[in-house]
């Protein structure tokens, strides 16, 4: 059964209620199976997700071309069905490196052409700088996408990572579809303020993040060894006591998936998506497998006794750790 679409805001298209994050398909997590990543984009596709999300620096434009492949080797009633949307903004060294955002207008246009060449595409679904850049006013760079719009090369301008100031200045220049952010059981941040700012400008939510980089998953262990290069070997919440903390909160959350006959990664997820219809989760499936997983949680429905039960188990700020790393957090607006 094809399953229901949501609307992206007030002004955004309508979308399946899961959408497929494909940065791991190519970067921060170890090495990916290209094939495999191939086959899971058409298993979602055939699925009825309509969503899929990359970036112009995941893996130096590896993940666009991935895309492309995936696309243009599906059956042409699912690539024409397929929305895609591209963060950009984040510029690398040839080491792999960080080394800063720029969001001045003419890089904006010059990474979307890039990005158009890569995608095999005419249009950009949705385009969104994935970090604010502390020296451009977000009014440009917002402004850029909105010309970008009135050229045919961009449909739809989303945000990433701002705090709610930020979300009010973007959407006094153009209309925002969606903001994408981490939105988890252990990542609520945005429930204080961005969230009621976004849903009073009509402004929809992809959350990225739902399962925690696989930390709440419910398949992630402490003696697990990561690749070399993999994130999570830096991050905060992954690292010794942190770890146990989290994965005691995982063990709480794994009863009561039992009880219910669900695995703790539907439960996680069917947590985000009970949340709200503005709230899209994205999940980062690299396999068919984890995406069949994640597919399930659109059949789950949770009852209040069982919402109460998830919040009890994992209450809002329980999570060891900061999401990021200190100096990675520095830059994300919405921790501001």
């Amino acid at each position: 059964m094809t399953p229901t679409p949501r609307p992206l805001g007030t002004t955004g298209p309508l979308v399946s209620p899961l959408g497929l994050g494909c940065m791991g398909m190519s970067a921060l997590y170890g090495e990916a199976d290209r094939a495999e990543s191939i086959a899971t984009v058409h298993a979602a596709l055939d699925a009825g997700i309509t969503l899929l999300d990359t970036g112009d620096f995941y893996g130096m434009g590896h993940n666009e071309l991935l895309v492309n492949e995936a696309l243009r080797s599906a059956p042409t009633a699912a690539r024409e069905k397929a929305l895609v949307s591209v963060k950009f903004g984040a510029l690398r060294d040839a080491d792999g490196g960080w080394s800063g955002v720029d969001g001045r207008p003419a890089a904006v246009k010059n990474f979307a052409a890039y990005s158009l060449q890569r995608l095999g595409r005419d249009h950009i679904d949705i385009y969104r700088i994935a970090r604010v850049d502390p020296d451009v006013p977000i009014e440009e760079t917002v402004g850029a996408i909105a010309e970008l719009i009135e050229a045919g090369h961009v449909r739809h301008v989303g945000l990433s990572e701002v705090g709610a100031a930020t979300v009010r200045r973007a959407a006094s220049v153009a209309p925002i579809a969606d903001l994408q952010i981490e939105y988890s059981l252990i990542s609520r941040g945005i429930e204080d303020e961005i969230l009621p700012t976004t849903r009073e400008l009509g402004i929809g939510i992809t959350a990225y993040g739902v399962l925690s980089r696989g930390l709440i998953s419910g398949h992630f262990s402490h003696d697990r060894e990561l690749a070399p290069g993999d994130f999570r070997g830096m991050s905060p919440r992954f690292q010794g006591d942190n770890l146990r903390h989290n994965l005691d909160l995982v063990e709480q959350l794994r009863k009561i998936a039992e009880q219910k006959g669900i695995t703790v990664a539907q439960t996680a997820i069917a947590w985000v998506l009970s949340r709200g219809e503005d709230i899209v989760p994205l999940v980062g499936a690299r396999s068919r497998d984890r995406l069949t997983e994640a597919l399930g949680a659109l059949d789950v429905t949770l009852d209040a006794g069982e919402l109460a039960a998830i919040e009890e188990a994992v209450p809002a700020g329980a999570a060891a750790g900061a999401r990021y790393p200190e100096a990675q957090m520095a830059h994300l607006d919405s921790e501001h």
